[in-house]
Order: C-alpha cells, then sequence, then structure tokens
C-alpha cells in the first residue's frame, strides 16, 4: 500500500485517509517497522476509509463541482453573513475578536490565531446556519482557551448547548462539501 509519511513531535503513529492517499503521522523516532505494523494492524480501518472516500468523490461528482464563480458568489455572502454572527456571539462569549477572514479552504471550516484574527471556510454558506452558529461560536471560545480541553468544550457548550448536534452534523456532510469544491479545480 502507498501513503505518505509525516514526522512530528508526536508520541504515537496516527493514521489519515485524504484526497491523496493514506496519511500517516509518526514521532520523530518511529522506524518503518512500527509504521508497517501499525498499517496491517488497521487494514481494515483503511480499506473502510478508502470505500468512504470514493463515495464522497461519487457524491460530489453527482452534486456538481463548485467552480471559481460559485466560490467567488459563497465567499461574499460569507462576508456579509459571518461577521454578523461573530458580533452577536462574541459578546456572548466575553471576547474581542480581530480579523475575520473569509477564505476557501480544503481542510477546515474555521480557525483561530494566536493574535485572535478568526478565519472562515466560505463553503459554510452551503450548510444549515446552526451550522455556521456552532463554528462561530467554537472560533470564539480559542480566544479564551487555545486548545481543545475540557474547559474550552464547558465553554462551547455553554454559548451553544446543541453544538454537538451540528458539530455531528459536519463530520457527516462537510467532507462532501470540500469534495466539490475539489472537483471545481480539477
Amino acid at each position: 500500500m502507498k501513503y505518505t509519511i509525516k514526522r512530528s513531535s508526536r508520541k504515537t503513529i496516527g493514521l489519515q485517509m485524504t484526497s491523496e492517499g493514506l496519511l500517516v503521522r509518526v514521532p520523530y523516532g518511529a522506524g518503518k517497522r512500527d509504521i508497517e505494523r501499525t498499517i496491517r494492524e488497521n487494514a481494515t480501518w483503511i480499506a473502510k476509509a478508502e470505500r468512504r472516500m470514493e463515495e464522497t468523490r461519487n457524491a460530489a461528482a453527482e452534486c456538481g463541482a463548485l467552480g471559481p464563480e460559485d466560490i467567488k458568489a459563497l465567499t461574499a455572502e460569507a462576508k456579509r453573513i459571518i461577521p454578523q454572527r461573530v458580533e452577536y456571539y462574541a459578546p456572548i462569549v466575553g471576547v474581542v475578536p480581530g480579523r475575520i477572514s473569509i477564505r476557501s479552504q480544503k481542510t477546515k471550516w474555521g480557525s483561530c490565531s494566536t493574535k485572535g484574527n478568526l478565519n472562515f471556510n466560505c463553503l459554510l454558506m452551503l450548510t444549515p446556519p446552526e451550522v455556521i452558529d456552532s463554528i462561530v461560536v467554537h472560533e470564539l471560545c480559542h480566544l479564551k482557551e487555545m486548545n481543545h480541553s475540557k474547559r474550552f468544550y464547558d465553554e462551547v457548550l455553554r454559548v451553544y448547548p446543541e453544538y454537538r448536534k451540528w458539530h455531528k452534523w459536519l463530520k457527516v456532510n462537510g467532507d462532501l462539501l470540500m469534495k466539490r469544491m475539489e472537483l471545481g479545480k480539477m
């Protein structure tokens, strides 16, 4: 099986299926034998992940690719809507965000920099409004806790009690949206 290795200061070997294939995240000291053993031990999961990736690719093709004009329109809509949602939730979270950027990202729905700047994916405009709010709250809460600790999630759930429901929606449906954008760039 073909795979890509990415070394870092992590403690364990992790597997991730990407549109380019299997990504194996490994600690700096991990040897080839450890990597290959992990891949063998997870062969069932890998096969299932490859099938899901193919199914998502096919579903995205059926829905239609999102070309440059689509992305431009989604970005314009996001620039209008997302800052309003940030403005609504920031006082509830008790934070003051920095700059807000809208991008067409391949893997992330949102991010927060250490300077307090927030980035959001324009594809959020293809999701239910509750998903947009869940991502906005998630990123705003990072201005209080720059991690995914229990305290972080306690804050997210305090502000947005339905967070888990909409996070799950994004887990189930998000790959399809990302693939549609990817197809438009081919």
